[in-house]
C-alpha cells in the first residue's frame, strides 16, 4: 500500500499520523517530484527483499548482517506499540549486540517521525581510520531566531521617529515605526502584525510628499484596510515596542546531557546512570567547565543555586557572547525508589535539544525518550583509533518537521581534534535548538504567543497616549504609573517634550517638505529663550503633519528618541 502511495503521480496531500510525544505530521506529495525517501524507508524495504539489486548503497557483505540487525530491531519495537513502558527481552538485546560489526549510532523509530543525519547507509561503512579536511570552526555559523528582531533598537532608537496603533478588522492590532533616514534619503518603516514584522526602506523621492501612517502600512501589507492611525505618545513607547519586538531573542541556552551505557535501549535503564567514567568525565570537559552550583551567579538553566534540590554541580560554558548550561543526568538528583526519575525527566525533559554520550556500541533509539518537548538528539559515541588515539562519531536525528541545519557533519563524521569537536557540537545544539521552533508544535505556541504580545502592546501604547494628552474620557489606569501618567498628561506634559526634543531635530528641507501654514500641532513651542512663539513650523511637525494627516489632523505629538 504504501508504495501504490509513493508511485501516485497526482498531485495530493496525504495525511500520516505519527504516534510519538506530539499530535500528528502531514507528509506531502508533489505531482512528478517526488519527495526523496527517508534512509530507513530504503532499509526497511530491503527487509522485504533482501536479494533486491536495485538497493545498490549497502556493499554485498554487509547486506545479511544489517538485514538480520534490522529483523531484530522490528521485533524490539513491535513489542512497544501500546505499551507505557519501554522493555525489551534479554535474549533479542544480547542478540543484537552480538551482530558483528560497527553498529550505527542511531536506529529509526518503527512508527516513523524522524529524519538521520547522516544516513545510515553512509554510517555502516565508517571507518575510524579515516579522517576529514577543510573543516574550518570559523565557518560555523551561528542561525538567528529572529533575523529582523533588532532592527527596531538599531536603526530607530538614535534616530527621530514616529509609532502609530491600529486595530485592522481583519489584521487584527497593528504597531507601525516610522523613521526618516536623511542621510540616505529613506524611510524606514516596520508594520508589525500577528504573524510576522514587515520591514521595508523606501527612497523619499518616490513620493511628492511624505505618505501617511496608511499609505505606508499598505505599502508593505496590501491587505491592511483600516482609514487611520493613532499616534503614540507615551513616553517610554520605545522601551515597549523593542520588548515586543525581541521577546525571542535570548543568549541563554540549556542543553540535556544523557549517558548511554552499553545495552541499555530503554529511558528508564539511561536516566538511571549515577556513576561516570574517566571517559565521559573528559568529554563533559569538552562542552565546558563543572561548575558549583551553590551561589552561581551565571545563567543557571532553571538548576537551584541556593537550596541544592537540583545537585550540586553542573556544566557550563560560554560561547560567542552566549551563556549554556548543561543538565547532566548524572549530576540531576536520583530517586531510588522512582524507574521513571522524574527529578531528571523535568530538567531534561523539558529541552528541546539533548545530547547522548554513549559509552558502547548500543545503538540509540530515535523515539526512547518521550517528552513533548524534545526534538533533536546529537548522539556522540567515543572510538578507538588503531593508533590509540581516542576520536568522537557523531550523528543526529531530529523530529521529521525539524527543518535541517547546520553546521554539515563531515564525511566520515568523526573528530580527533578537541576545540573543533566543541565548536562544532555548540553551534550545532545552539542551531538545533533554533531550528526546532520552527517545528509544528512551537510555530503554533510562537504565534498564540505573539499575538497575545501584539494585543497587550497596542493596547498599552494607545492607552498610555490618550492618558498622556489628558483625554477626559479616560479614566486613569489602575496601576501607580498609569495614574501618575494622566496627571502628567493634564498637565501639558506634550507641549514640554516638545520643547525639549526640539533641539534634536533634523531639517527636512532639503528632501523638499511643504511648510504647513496652519493646522492643529504645526507650530512651534515658545522658545525658553525669549518666551515668543515661533509661527513658523519645526520641521520634525512637518513629518508629524505628513505622517499623521490622514489620521490624527488635530495632534501630532512626537515619539521619544532615546
Amino acid at each position: 500500500m504504501e508504495k501504490e502511495k509513493r508511485n501516485d503521480m497526482s498531485f495530493s496531500r496525504k495525511r500520516s499520523l505519527t504516534f510519538g510525544a506530539f499530535g500528528g505530521v502531514d507528509r506531502f506529495t508533489y505531482g512528478n517530484e517526488m519527495r526523496p525517501e527517508p534512509a530507513e524507508d530504503n532499509i526497511l524495504d530491503i527487509l522485504d527483499s533482501p536479494t533486491s539489486e536495485s538497493k545498490t548503497f549497502l556493499s554485498a557483505s554487509s547486506n545479511q548482517r544489517d538485514t538480520e540487525l534490522f529483523e531484530i530491531i522490528e521485533k524490539l519495537q513491535g513489542s512497544r506499540i501500546n505499551e507505557q513502558r519501554c522493555e525489551f527481552p534479554l535474549p533479542l538485546k544480547s542478540q543484537l549486540l552480538t551482530i558483528g560489526g560497527e553498529l550505527p549510532l542511531i536506529l529509526p523509530s518503527k512508527l516513523g517521525g524522524y529524519w538521520i543525519d547522516p544516513p545510515l547507509e553512509r554510517v555502516v561503512d565508517v571507518s575510524p581510520t579515516c579522517s576529514h579536511f577543510g573543516f574550518d570552526p570559523e565557518s560555523y555559523d551561528i542561525m538567528e531566531r529572529d533575523g529582523e528582531a533588532r532592527i527596531y533598537h538599531e536603526f530607530f532608537r538614535s534616530r527621530y521617529h514616529h509609532s502609530f496603533t491600529a486595530v485592522d478588522p481583519s489584521l487584527g492590532p497593528l504597531v507601525l515605526s516610522v523613521c526618516l533616514e536623511e542621510e540616505e534619503n529613506k524611510l524606514r518603516v516596520i508594520l508589525r502584525m500577528r504573524e510576522c514584522s514587515l520591514h521595508g526602506v523606501f527612497s523619499v523621492s518616490l513620493f511628492p510628499n511624505i505618505p501617511s501612517a496608511v499609505e505606508l502600512a499598505k505599502l508593505l501589507c496590501d491587505r491592511v484596510t483600516i482609514s487611520k492611525f493613532e499616534v503614540v505618545s507615551y513616553l517610554k513607547a520605545p522601551d515597549l515596542i523593542t520588548a515586543f519586538d525581541e521577546h525571542r531573542v535570548s543568549p541563554n541556552f540549556k542543553f540535556g546531557v544523557l549517558y548511554q551505557k552499553d545495552g541499555q535501549f530503554t529511558e528508564e535503564d539511561i536516566l538511571s546512570n549515577n556513576d561516570e567514567n574517566e571517559e565521559f568525565k573528559e568529554f563533559l570537559s569538552i562542552l565546558g567547565e563543572t561548575i558549583q552550583l551553590q551561589g552561581f551567579t551565571g545563567f543557571r538553566g532553571g538548576l537551584d543555586v541556593c537550596h541544592g534540590q537540583t545537585g550540586s554541580e553542573a556544566v557550563f560554558t560560554s560561547f560567542r557572547g552566549r551563556e549554556i548550561m548543561f543538565h547532566v543526568a548524572t549530576k540531576l538528583p536520583f530517586t531510588e525508589c522512582d524507574p521513571q526519575q522524574l527529578q531528571r525527566k523535568r530538567h531534561i525533559g523539558n529541552d528541546i535539544v539533548a545530547l547522548v554520550y554513549q559509552e558502547g556500541q548500543t545503538p540509540f533509539l530515535s523515539d526512547v525518550i518521550k517528552s513533548h518537548f524534545l526534538h533533536c538528539f546529537l548522539v556522540i559515541r567515543r572510538i578507538q583509533k588503531e593508533t590509540g588515539e581516542a576520536a568522537y562519531q557523531v550523528s543526529v536525528t531530529a523530529r521529521e518537521d525539524v527543518p535541517p541545519f547546520g553546521p554539515v557533519l563531515p564525511d566520515p563524521p568523526i573528530f580527533k581534534d578537541h576545540s573543533l569537536l566543541r565548536e562544532f557540537l555548540l553551534t550545532k545544539l545552539i542551531n538545533a535548538e533554533i531550528s526546532c521552533y520552527k517545528a509544528e508544535q512551537f510555530s503554533r505556541l510562537e504565534l498564540r504567543t505573539r499575538s497575545s504580545l501584539l494585543e497587550s502592546l497596542q493596547t498599552e501604547l494607545s492607552t498610555r497616549s490618550q492618558c498622556m494628552i489628558g483625554d477626559p474620557s479616560l479614566s486613569a489606569l489602575p496601576t501607580s504609573e498609569g495614574a501618575r501618567g494622566v496627571s502628567e498628561g493634564s498637565g501639558g506634559f506634550i507641549e514640554n517634550f516638545k520643547r525639549a526634543i526640539r533641539v534634536r531635530s533634523h531639517s527636512f528641507e532639503t528632501l523638499g517638505v511643504p511648510r504647513k501654514s496652519g493646522g492643529g500641532g504645526s507650530q512651534k513651542p515658545k522658545t525658553e529663550k525669549d518666551g515668543e512663539s515661533d509661527k513658523s513650523p519645526g520641521p520634525q511637525s512637518a513629518l508629524s503633519d505628513s505622517l499623521g494627516s490622514a489620521d490624527h489632523k488635530d495632534q501630532t505629538s512626537p515619539q521619544e528618541e532615546t
